[in-house]
Protein backbone atom coordinates (compact mmCIF):
# COMPACT_ATOMS: atom_id res chain seq x y z
CA UNK A 1 0.00 0.00 0.00
CA UNK A 2 1.43 3.38 -0.99
CA UNK A 3 2.10 5.90 1.75
CA UNK A 4 -0.40 8.74 1.84
CA UNK A 5 0.99 12.23 1.58
CA UNK A 6 0.43 14.28 4.69
CA UNK A 7 -1.87 17.27 4.25
CA UNK A 8 0.09 20.53 4.21
CA UNK A 9 -0.16 22.66 7.31
CA UNK A 10 -2.20 25.72 6.40
CA UNK A 11 -4.05 26.66 9.58
CA UNK A 12 -6.30 28.11 10.69
CA UNK A 13 -3.91 29.56 13.24
CA UNK A 14 -4.56 31.57 16.38
CA UNK A 15 -1.45 33.72 15.89
CA UNK A 16 2.05 33.77 14.41
CA UNK A 17 3.46 31.69 17.27
CA UNK A 18 0.89 29.00 16.49
CA UNK A 19 1.94 29.00 12.80
CA UNK A 20 5.65 28.88 13.71
CA UNK A 21 5.21 26.07 16.22
CA UNK A 22 3.19 24.13 13.65
CA UNK A 23 6.30 23.67 11.49
CA UNK A 24 8.47 23.14 14.59
CA UNK A 25 6.26 20.44 16.09
CA UNK A 26 8.29 17.52 17.32
CA UNK A 27 11.16 17.31 19.76
CA UNK A 28 13.95 17.28 17.17
CA UNK A 29 13.12 19.88 14.50
CA UNK A 30 14.64 22.89 16.27
CA UNK A 31 17.78 20.84 16.98
CA UNK A 32 17.99 19.76 13.32
CA UNK A 33 17.69 23.43 12.30
CA UNK A 34 20.47 24.34 14.74
CA UNK A 35 22.73 21.52 13.51
CA UNK A 36 22.28 22.51 9.86
CA UNK A 37 22.82 26.18 10.69
CA UNK A 38 25.98 25.40 12.66
CA UNK A 39 27.50 23.05 10.07
CA UNK A 40 25.90 23.93 6.73
CA UNK A 41 25.55 20.86 4.54
CA UNK A 42 25.20 17.55 6.38
CA UNK A 43 24.68 13.95 5.39
CA UNK A 44 22.13 11.82 7.24
CA UNK A 45 24.67 10.05 9.46
CA UNK A 46 26.30 13.38 10.34
CA UNK A 47 22.92 14.78 11.37
CA UNK A 48 22.20 11.69 13.45
CA UNK A 49 25.51 12.09 15.30
CA UNK A 50 24.95 15.83 15.68
CA UNK A 51 21.52 15.38 17.29
CA UNK A 52 22.17 12.86 20.09
CA UNK A 53 19.20 10.70 20.99
CA UNK A 54 17.23 11.03 17.77
CA UNK A 55 16.26 7.71 16.21
CA UNK A 56 16.78 7.00 12.53
CA UNK A 57 12.98 6.81 12.09
CA UNK A 58 12.32 10.19 13.75
CA UNK A 59 15.17 11.92 11.92
CA UNK A 60 13.85 10.62 8.59
CA UNK A 61 10.30 11.69 9.43
CA UNK A 62 11.32 15.16 10.59
CA UNK A 63 13.60 15.74 7.60
CA UNK A 64 10.76 14.80 5.23
CA UNK A 65 8.35 17.16 7.00
CA UNK A 66 10.94 19.95 7.04
CA UNK A 67 11.51 19.44 3.32
CA UNK A 68 7.73 19.64 2.71
CA UNK A 69 7.65 22.86 4.75
CA UNK A 70 10.52 24.29 2.63
CA UNK A 71 12.87 24.54 5.64
CA UNK A 72 15.36 21.94 4.43
CA UNK A 73 16.77 21.20 0.98
CA UNK A 74 17.56 17.56 0.16
CA UNK A 75 20.15 17.03 -2.56
CA UNK A 76 20.50 13.52 -4.02
CA UNK A 77 23.66 12.79 -6.01
CA UNK A 78 23.60 10.12 -8.72
CA UNK A 79 26.54 8.17 -7.33
CA UNK A 80 27.16 4.63 -6.21
CA UNK A 81 26.61 4.39 -3.33
CA UNK A 82 24.02 7.19 -3.39
CA UNK A 83 24.90 10.36 -1.53
CA UNK A 84 22.22 12.57 0.02
CA UNK A 85 22.96 15.93 1.62
CA UNK A 86 20.73 18.24 3.63
CA UNK A 87 20.99 22.00 4.03
CA UNK A 88 18.80 24.87 5.18
CA UNK A 89 16.75 26.78 2.64
CA UNK A 90 16.44 30.55 2.93
CA UNK A 91 13.12 29.92 4.69
CA UNK A 92 14.93 27.60 7.13
CA UNK A 93 17.59 30.26 7.78
CA UNK A 94 14.94 32.86 8.61
CA UNK A 95 13.22 30.48 11.04
CA UNK A 96 16.56 29.67 12.67
CA UNK A 97 17.26 33.41 13.08
CA UNK A 98 13.82 33.86 14.66
CA UNK A 99 14.70 31.13 17.18
CA UNK A 100 17.77 33.11 18.31
CA UNK A 101 15.88 34.96 21.05
CA UNK A 102 14.34 31.69 22.25
CA UNK A 103 17.82 30.13 22.36
CA UNK A 104 19.14 33.07 24.37
CA UNK A 105 16.24 32.62 26.81
CA UNK A 106 17.12 28.92 27.11
CA UNK A 107 20.81 29.70 27.72
CA UNK A 108 19.80 32.07 30.52
CA UNK A 109 17.56 29.39 32.02
CA UNK A 110 20.42 26.86 31.90
CA UNK A 111 22.64 29.35 33.71
CA UNK A 112 19.99 30.40 36.24
CA UNK A 113 18.86 26.85 37.09
CA UNK A 114 22.33 25.30 36.89
CA UNK A 115 21.13 22.74 34.33
CA UNK A 116 23.55 20.32 32.74
CA UNK A 117 24.38 20.63 29.04
CA UNK A 118 24.97 17.54 26.87
CA UNK A 119 28.62 18.39 26.06
CA UNK A 120 29.33 19.02 29.75
CA UNK A 121 27.74 15.71 30.75
CA UNK A 122 29.81 13.82 28.16
CA UNK A 123 33.03 15.60 29.21
CA UNK A 124 32.38 14.82 32.89
CA UNK A 125 31.75 11.15 32.05
CA UNK A 126 35.19 11.03 30.40
CA UNK A 127 36.94 12.82 33.27
CA UNK A 128 37.25 16.09 31.34
CA UNK A 129 34.80 18.20 33.37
Amino acid sequence: MAARAKAPRVGPYLCGIDAAFDVLSGKWKALILWELHAHGVRRFAELRRGVPGVSEKMLTQHLREMEEDALVHREVYAEVPPRVEYSLTEHGHTLNEALGALGAWGEERIRREGCEVVGQVEAAAHGQG
